[in-house]
């Protein structure tokens, strides 16, 4: 599967913006060579868990931030785990009345126990439902009842709604400071962005609200203090914020927490190439593909240039990892792709992991 459009340049450094001690050091940059070995995937969809979901966002809201925040803010949490190693801290969210909780499974990977603080100081355990390092999604649970708890859920918004320019704001623990607030905008969409296992994760918004380090798991709301997005990577030479982050869209946050709270686990489909970076000319250069793989049975072969997914042109890398988050397992794909001087058309069904 193609690596995600090169964010490691010269001295650049993509940073997740997790928590600091083990947790930071376990998910630290992704500086390497060129030639990346990734998996794109895709979240199987699942119906028994409902969500909340608003209609897609296209419109401002004549709510101020201060009437935004105070609205969200219970529904953020800071989360602090410990370690066999040491500990970490990051952000979350509630996303319905049984206590499950959504973040970034970089924030509690490893965790030995995990401790949730809300915006009213309370302080609860959490339990681990699932986790996906594919997708870099986890839910945790607390139980509200016993700890005595108001949940406040946040609502999803629809992020095919999501354009470019619009205000968004995030809210979370940066630097371990709880319930920080920032804002800005949608500054792009469609990005590809890696997990830390290195599977490609297609479709993030980014923004240059500020997000740091502590940021990650917390909500990117739009103007209607609707989730867009859950906030994940950075990037910047400094580790710090330089006015690009990531977040990773709403409707695959969504699929992935009911599909983990129903099964415990996600399903994805799977390719098994190796993208050569930067790619020459127009489309995906492949550098090796992984034997036995849906792509070797294919026909896919290294220095392959993948130019059209089921007739639609790939520009580079970002477009093959797109076009292949939107399938399932099992699904098949038409890949034209260039040889040398030669053409040829390659069909593909995709794997399952």
């Amino acid at each position: 599967m193609p690596a995600p459009r090169p964010l490691t340049i010269a001295a650049v450094t993509v940073a997740f913006a997790a928590g600091g001690g083990i947790g930071a050091a376990a998910i630290a940059a992704n500086d390497g060579p060129t030639t990346k070995t990734t998996t794109v995937t895709t979240p199987a969809t699942s119906s028994s868990a409902t969500l909340a979901t608003a209609a897609a966002d296209t419109t401002t809201s004549a709510k101020s931030l201060t009437q935004l925040y105070g609205d969200a803010k219970q529904g953020v949490v800071d989360i602090k785990v410990k370690t066999a190693k040491g500990g970490a801290e990051g952000s979350g969210f509630v996303i319905d009345s049984d206590g499950h909780i959504v973040t970034n499974d970089h924030v509690i990977d490893g965790a030995t126990s995990i401790t949730v603080t809300f915006a009213d100081k309370t302080t609860a355990t959490a339990k681990l439902t699932g986790a996906d390092p594919s997708s870099d999604l986890a839910v945790i649970q607390v139980d509200a009842a016993a700890a005595k708890l108001r949940l406040t859920p946040l609502t999803f918004a629809d992020s095919s709604g999501v354009q470019v320019g619009q205000s968004v704001l995030a809210i979370g623990s940066p630097y371990g400071l709880e319930g920080t607030l920032t804002t800005g905008i949608v500054s792009a969409l469609d990005r590809a962005i890696q997990a830390p296992n290195h599977y490609t994760i297609a479709g993030a918004i980014q923004t240059d609200a500020a997000i740091n380090t502590g940021n990650s798991g917390g909500p990117l709301l739009n103007a209607d203090g609707k989730v867009v997005g859950i906030n994940a990577q950075i990037e910047s030479s400094s580790g710090s914020n330089a006015g690009i982050g990531f977040a990773i869209p709403s409707n695959t946050v969504r699929s992935v927490a009911q599909s983990l709270i129903s099964d415990g686990s996600v399903k994805h489909a799977y390719l098994g190439v190796q993208i050569a970076s930067p790619a020459t000319g127009t489309g995906a250069l492949i550098g090796t593909v992984t034997a036995g793989s849906p792509g070797a049975r294919a026909g896919l072969k290294a220095k392959d240039v993948v130019t059209q997914i089921d007739g639609k042109p790939i520009t580079g890398p970002d477009d093959l990892a797109a076009a292949v988050a939107s399938k399932q397992p099992g699904d098949t794909l038409t890949l034209l792709v260039e040889r040398g001087d030669a053409r040829s058309t390659l069909r593909v069904t995709l794997g399952s992991h």
